[in-house]
Order: structure tokens, then C-alpha cells, then sequence
């Protein structure tokens, strides 16, 4: 399998070391052993695994700048957070997510990796950004929620100067028609849309990159699901 994870990050051009390459099958079979306990994803097969969900994760890491701070808003199993933070180390990541289940999943997974200066925290979006607002130089999701909602979740966390990054597929122009208003609203700036080819898979895959270039207003994000339930829409 080492092989297998070398040569499929090789051909997208990111040569890991030996140690990044244990680590990601370390996190293979850590998932596979832990899924049905968890129910952390419906993807299990090892091509599929490396390619949708460790692949994937890092598709956007050069938009990430040296030792930014960065928090993965409902990481779930880790994605894209924990690929991110094998292959570029000198992040400072914060894991979130609402359910305490993942993140005793992602607590033993941490320790297996053997990578010890990540912080996990359990809580809601709107409720975690109380102690952290306008603190982090990334904020970013995958497959969470679309862009009105996620917009409001992800902005708020971020310092003005920094970058919310959203991964999407196939439906991010029709969510884009709907996310303008709220990215204005909420201080940010769409910078731009980076498109891959994950072939191994057949899956074009899309990364919004977003800038922050005002404070977001402090009744953001709102409370009680609002943000899903009646998500900042254009008018």
C-alpha cells in the first residue's frame, strides 16, 4: 500500500516522505478499523479512500500560506484537516466538529499518527466562535454545507487579510448564483475557483477560495440554525 499512496500523490505532484506516507496508511487502516463503530464515511475501498478523501484534502495547500493557523469547520473524520496537516506540518490546525464521537475518533487517530499539536474541539460552529472570532488565517469545510450557509460559519473565524476555502464538485456554479449576497455580507471576496481532475476517480473537483477583506458584523453567525434554515440569500 505504500507504494500505492507514493505513486498516487506522485502523479499530482506532491513527492511525501516516508514518514507522510506511514502516516496516511496508518490513517487508512485506523478508518477502515474504526468506520462501522464511528460511521465515519461510505467510502472504504483503498483507491477510493486515497484518491476522494486524502487526495482531495489537500487539492488547495498552496493557498495556504507557511505556519497559518487554520480550523476545519465539521471535520467529520478528519477531512481535509488531518491530510493537510501529514503534508504540511507547520500548520497550527484546530479540528471542530458537533458530534463528541468524532472527535474520540479523531483524538486516538492523532495519537496513532503521532502528531501532537493539533487542537480538537467539540462544539457547534456558531457557538466555538465566541473565543475565536477574526483569530485564524484559513477557515475551511468539505462537504458541509452550501455556500450561503457555509459562508456564514466559515467568514466569521477569519482575520481580515486571510482565506476561507470551500471544496465543491460538480454543482458549485448553481450555489455561487446563490452565495454572492451572503460572501459580501459576511466581509469576504470571491478571489477565485480552482478546478482538479481527480481521474483515478472521474471526479472534477472545485476549491472556492475566498478573501476576507472587512470584519464580518458581530451578529454573525446566527444562533438556532439560522444559517441553514434561512441562510443569507440574494435578493
Amino acid at each position: 500500500m505504500k507504494d500505492f499512496i507514493k505513486n498516487i500523490f506522485c502523479s499530482y505532484v506532491y513527492n511525501l516522505s516516508d514518514k507522510q506516507v506511514e502516516q496516511f496508511e496508518l490513517f487508512y487502516k485506523f478508518l477502515v478499523e474504526e468506520n462501522e463503530k464511528y460511521n465515519l464515511t461510505a467510502i472504504t475501498e483503498q483507491k477510493e479512500v486515497v484518491v476522494k478523501h486524502f487526495v482531495d484534502s489537500v487539492l488547495p495547500e498552496k493557498d495556504i500560506k507557511q505556519g497559518a493557523t487554520v480550523i476545519d469547520v465539521g471535520t467529520g473524520a478528519g477531512f481535509p484537516g488531518v491530510p493537510l496537516k501529514i503534508l504540511r506540518p507547520d500548520i497550527k490546525l484546530t479540528l471542530l466538529d458537533s458530534l463528541q464521537k468524532r472527535i474520540n475518533f479523531l483524538n486516538q487517530l492523532l495519537l496513532k499518527l503521532g502528531i501532537d499539536d493539533v487542537i480538537t474541539t467539540h462544539s457547534r460552529a456558531e457557538d466555538y466562535v465566541k473565543n475565536k472570532r477574526e483569530y485564524f488565517d484559513v477557515a475551511l469545510s468539505r462537504a458541509v454545507a452550501q455556500i450561503p450557509t457555509l459562508a456564514e460559519y466559515l467568514l466569521p473565524y477569519v482575520k481580515v487579510g486571510g482565506k476561507v476555502l470551500m471544496y465543491k464538485g460538480n454543482k458549485l456554479e448553481e450555489e455561487l448564483k446563490l452565495g454572492q449576497k451572503a460572501i459580501l455580507t459576511l466581509g469576504g471576496k470571491i478571489e477565485k475557483t480552482e478546478h482538479f481532475k481527480l481521474k483515478e476517480v472521474n471526479s472534477e473537483r472545485f476549491i472556492l477560495v475566498i478573501d476576507k477583506i472587512k470584519a464580518t458584523d458581530k451578529k454573525y453567525p446566527r444562533a438556532k440554525n439560522l444559517p441553514k434554515t434561512k441562510p443569507i440569500l440574494n435578493s
